[in-house]
């Protein structure tokens, strides 16, 4: 039996389902899978679509586990049936982050909460023993008045009602997650589902749009999502994670997301301005303004504005969370240090500023 333990932590010879598989988080999820040094036996990736540049990273990765593509849509049934048929593991990363108020709220709704439930109905009926749910600390807050945690847990008490549609639709799904837990398969296992609770994400290929004082960076909570799926897989350690959310962080800094650019860009000669361009009061009113003028203007024309109150808050409330209870509960613990994750996400920063020139001289 002790011998037996270590396989058990292994992903040897399972079959999983990734869901966002094209997206900036789940082609780490499925590079780190690929280099599992016990192969799994298939791995199944679904996406609406894959971009040249994953498909040829995936490629790379000519081993002993299956790489198999889906192009499909999350609201797809019979499509999603067919994904999961035979599948132990589902790692569900998909859904449309959307922290401008870009995105309609139905189709914000369909994908993020309809999708992720339907996915889980068809966990159920395709006998799926393991879900993981890649949520966000936006579940949680920062709220309207800007309260900051700082190295809060899961424990920590915080009043937070935020109405921002994407917020809400991440909550909903999570929470539709956590309630499938334990629910009977339709061959009498049972499912064991848990959450991830992400912070904003920073890294190479990564869409800087979204920034935060806890920051992590992309391989490491790519990382946790594995050690989430391993320890799934062993019975002792499942029944403390079933249920369960999770804060995932890492040991970058705690600093403003102003202040993080500048530290990942400094040495290509970046810098930033010494003030805001409006006091912080000054900006939300100024953003409540520019909601306002975009409600009266919705029945005439679609105005989104550059800002909104949410935004505003979410850069710069400090909000931070610490990983002790993953560790503990799973054994996380981030693959990549603050100074590895720095020189990396720099070096794709370096590459990418000759094209990003180039693209404004022609503009």
């Amino acid at each position: 039996a002790t011998k037996e333990q270590p396989r058990a932590m292994s992903l040897a010879g399972v079959s999983c389902l990734v869901t966002g598989a094209g997206g900036f988080l789940g082609q780490r999820i499925v590079c780190l899978m690929l280099e599992e040094e016990e192969a799994l036996a298939e791995i199944r990736l679904l996406d609406k679509a894959f971009s040249k540049e994953a498909l040829e990273k995936f490629g790379k990765f000519q081993g002993k586990t299956e790489v198999k593509i889906l192009e499909g849509d999350i609201r797809d049934v019979p499509f999603l049936h067919r994904a999961c048929q035979g599948v132990s593991l589902v790692i569900h990363t998909a859904s449309i982050i959307d922290t401008l108020g870009l995105i309609e709220k139905q189709l914000l709704w369909e994908v993020n909460v309809t999708g992720t439930q339907l996915l889980l109905e068809a966990c159920v009926r395709c006998n799926v023993q393991h879900f993981i749910y890649t949520s966000t600390i936006e579940v949680t807050g920062p709220n309207c008045k800007g309260d900051p945690i700082f190295n809060g847990d899961e424990d920590t008490a915080y009043e937070s009602k935020s109405n921002f549609p994407y917020a809400q639709s991440k909550r909903l799904a999570e929470e539709s997650v956590l309630r499938a837990d334990g629910r009977v398969l339709k061959d009498g296992g049972r499912l064991t589902a848990c959450a991830l609770r992400s912070m904003y994400i920073f890294g190479g290929g990564g869409p800087f749009l979204y920034g935060h004082l806890g920051t992590v960076y992309v391989g490491n909570i790519a990382w946790a999502h594995v050690q989430a799926a391993r320890a799934l897989r062993v019975p002792q350690r499942a029944k403390h994670i079933r249920g369960h959310f999770y804060y995932i962080s890492d040991d970058t800094p705690h600093m403003s997301y102003a202040d993080l650019n500048y530290e990942l860009t400094r040495e290509l000669g970046f810098g930033i301005e010494p003030r805001l361009p409006l006091p912080l009061t000054v900006l939300y009113y100024f953003s409540l303004l520019l909601e306002m003028v975009s409600f009266l203007l919705r029945p005439f024309v679609r105005y989104i504005p550059s800002t909104n109150r949410h935004l505003v808050t979410l850069l710069n409330t400090p909000f931070s969370f610490s990983y002790r209870k993953a560790q503990q509960d799973f054994g996380y613990v981030p693959r990549y240090t603050w100074e590895e994750a720095k020189q990396r996400t720099g070096q794709w920063i370096a590459s990418i500023v000759p094209q990003r020139r180039e693209y404004l001289k022609s503009k």
